[in-house]
């Protein structure tokens, strides 16, 4: 729904805040309406976003856990591995040995 993009990694993961900005819209507005369109929060979105683009990562390449989270956004990969972990139920190393 939302095009986050993470190429810019000195600003951080992205927040409702930023994303808002970029469409030019009220934080609460775009939240409404997201919420209204599909049922997630922004945060959430934000959230199933990024582990998305993680899982790729971890799955494509052998960048570190810590590189890919540093790519993301995350200024310490515990906090990553941590978001990864509560919406996978698998840390970070388990989802990429899974492919191995």
């Amino acid at each position: 729904m939302l095009n986050i993009s993470f190429s810019e990694r000195h600003k951080g993961v992205p927040t409702v805040s930023s994303l808002a900005s970029k469409l030019n819209l009220s934080p609460k507005y775009l939240s409404d309406c997201l919420k209204q369109l599909t049922g997630q929060t922004v945060q959430q979105h934000i959230h199933d976003k990024l582990i998305e683009k993680a899982k790729e990562k971890l799955s494509t390449t052998d960048q570190s856990v810590s590189e890919i989270a540093y790519e993301l956004g995350f200024e310490f990969s515990q906090s990553f591995s941590k978001l990864f972990k509560t919406k996978t139920s698998l840390s970070p190393k388990e989802f990429r040995q899974s492919f191995n």
